[in-house]
């Protein structure tokens, strides 16, 4: 098979739709007035951005008016935890749950609150990363302010039973946020039917550009702001607005609005196949959840390799992967979702993840085996610890 490049990495980020980069221009050229202003220039920027409010709202059930724009997911995550936290403290609700395996966005900024004198409860998860709702209700006391737990795994891709987790939420009185960056555009989202109270999306996973990314903060909820400033964004998020970025993301949640089911139909069936295909290797684990998973994500362990050379060698070939060791941040220590869900520290730096988008196609996925069982058997053969 001739040599070709393939992109699979769609989790980490998506190319920009060519219809959500037309819909964008004007605001990067001719439309650039400043939306907070009176003249007219500044007033086109702001119905621009309503619009996208809307559609923002629209593909999650949301009132338009409980949309709130962001410079990413990360700072939409650090709002809601720290906005509704430190909102909370003086009236003796100090308790925040969360899970081992959220993003670090929600990991780190949990730890932060901890040195500010909040206790954190990380829940434990099953072998497949999914929260279980008895364990859940145990860990809600009268001083809980906030339960945040992920819509679906970034590394592993299962999807939490959000709509369970939000009716108990609901019942005991405990305000619940959930990280939605990967899950929002890709699979169905009700932010109504499912009880969220708070809720965090990213432009860059949908196929919108990077630096935009929203918060839903249902009506009746006030976060302290962690942004402060100008007062944009009816005081929730300081700072002149990112309109052409803010446009893109209410294009891009309009076409997933229209497109989503049938996305998630075909990206689900090369994901099939491409599972299937790896797990045909000797000693290869799939890792998540085997059904209730994202249709696009596919992740393994690979025993006796290490993740790293196994992204270079694929990169070398023209395939774009990743892995959930952290060793190319400077750790040693393998993915903290991988060791959350039970998995040995060896078994763990063997990870791979490929996640596939529209732009892929079988002839990607068979280049994909085809590559990767010879970057498997070559690193095996040099690898000490492997016995076929």
């Amino acid at each position: 098979m001739e040599d070709r490049f393939v992109y699979a990495d769609n989790a980490a980020t998506t190319p920009i739709d060519p219809r959500v980069l037309e819909k964008m221009m004007p605001f990067l050229t001719t439309e650039y007035g400043n939306a907070s202003t009176l003249y007219s220039l500044g007033s086109s920027s702001r119905d621009a951005m309503e619009e996208a409010r809307r559609q923002v709202a629209l593909l999650m059930n949301a009132d338009p008016g409980e949309i709130y724009f962001t410079g990413c997911g990360s700072e939409s995550d650090n709002m809601a935890l720290r906005g509704w936290m430190h909102s909370k403290q003086n009236k003796g609700k100090k308790h925040l749950i969360t899970t081992k395996i959220e993003h670090h966005a929600i990991l780190h900024t949990a730890q932060a609150l901890e040195k500010e004198g909040f206790e954190v409860t990380y829940l434990p998860v099953d072998k497949h990363g999914m929260v279980e709702l008895d364990v859940l209700e145990q860990a809600i006391r009268p001083d809980t302010a906030l339960v945040s737990i992920m819509f679906a795994n970034n590394e592993i891709g299962t999807v939490n039973p959000i709509a369970e987790i939000g009716k108990l939420c609901k019942e005991k009185g405990v305000i619940f946020h959930t990280d939605a960056v990967q899950a929002y555009g890709h699979v169905p989202v009700d932010v109504k039917a499912m009880n969220i109270d708070i809720l965090s999306i990213s432009g860059h996973k949908i196929n919108a550009p990077k630096g935009v990314g929203a918060i839903y903060i249902r009506k009746g909820i006030l976060l302290n702001p962690v942004i402060t400033g100008g007062g944009q964004e009816k005081g929730r998020r300081a700072g002149t607005e990112n309109v052409a970025s803010i446009v893109g993301l209410g294009e891009a949640a309009r076409i997933k609005r229209e497109t989503m089911e049938e996305e998630a139909a075909y990206v689900g069936k090369l994901s099939r196949k491409l599972i299937d295909g790896v797990l045909k290797f000797p000693q290869t684990i799939l890792t998540g959840h085997p059904e209730q998973r994202l249709p696009g994500t596919c992740s393994f362990c690979i025993n006796a390799i290490e993740g790293e050379s196994l992204v270079l060698m694929l990169d070398f070939n023209g395939i774009c992967a990743s892995t959930g060791s952290a060793c190319s941040t400077g750790s040693l220590d393998p993915s903290h979702v991988l060791l959350g869900i039970g998995l040995s520290h060896e078994i763990s730096h063997g990870s791979l993840r490929l996640t596939l988008g529209m732009q892929n196609t079988e002839e990607d996925v068979d280049y994909i085996l085809e590559r990767l069982e010879q970057v498997v058997k070559t690193l095996r053969a040099m690898s000490p610890i492997w016995h076929d």
